[in-house]
């Protein structure tokens, strides 16, 4: 109980700094944009004809359906960032920075980079990620993964040892995932914790500006 109102008092304590409110309502307000904005974005993405590229991973790796696996993983580490968000506003507020950057970056990337599909891809059935994306399952939002840009993200952003551990084996894990299902190029892979890190570094610095 004592953890539980001392998270009540850091909460009320940030909101009732004008910089934290005002940084809050701005990612909220930008974050639900995005949201709404997803499905026209990527339902126009995947009518887009691309680059097909000869990966030479994924020409060598069988496609498998991990798509329980990924929707457990995702969604486990999910739950806790979510309970340390309740514990410490200045996780969530450098999240909620982070998750609005790599949106905006993914925008610009697979807007200036189109790409095909790989071949024998294997939809990923998520239920709650997939709502966002639109009525037809997108396939063309490859560079960069956004599955493992959102779990390097949890990475960077919590705190305690353990949970960062987890974190970084979740990011291992759905990149690994993602090459196995065929729904990303490798480059999209290895390239997604890159961007994620200095995006990271960008919302630090607006929480801290």
């Amino acid at each position: 109980m004592s953890n539980q109102r001392a998270a009540v008092e850091l909460w009320k304590s940030n909101l009732q700094s004008s910089d934290y409110r005002k940084k809050l309502i701005v990612g909220l307000i930008l974050i639900s944009f995005i949201l709404l904005s997803l499905p026209f974005f990527y339902q126009a993405v995947e009518k887009r004809n691309g680059i097909s590229f000869n990966d030479y991973l994924l020409g060598w790796l069988p496609a498998y359906d991990l798509s329980l696996f990924i929707f457990v993983v995702i969604w486990s580490m999910a739950l806790l960032t979510f309970s340390r968000f309740r514990q410490d506003p200045s996780i969530f507020l450098t999240f909620l920075w982070g998750f609005i950057l790599i949106n905006l970056s993914r925008f610009i990337t697979i807007g200036l980079l189109p790409l095909n599909a790989p071949a024998d891809l294997i939809p990923i059935q998520d239920p709650i990620s997939n709502h966002f994306y639109g009525p037809k399952f997108v396939t063309k939002d490859l560079f960069f993964s956004g599955h493992t840009a959102a779990m390097f993200l949890m990475f960077l952003c919590l705190k305690k040892k353990t949970d960062k551990i987890l974190a970084l084996l979740a990011t291992i894990m759905i990149g690994i995932a993602v090459l196995l299902q065929h729904v990303h190029y490798t480059l999209d892979v290895v390239m997604a914790p890159v961007i994620t890190y200095f995006l990271w570094i960008g919302s630090k610095k607006i929480v801290n500006s």
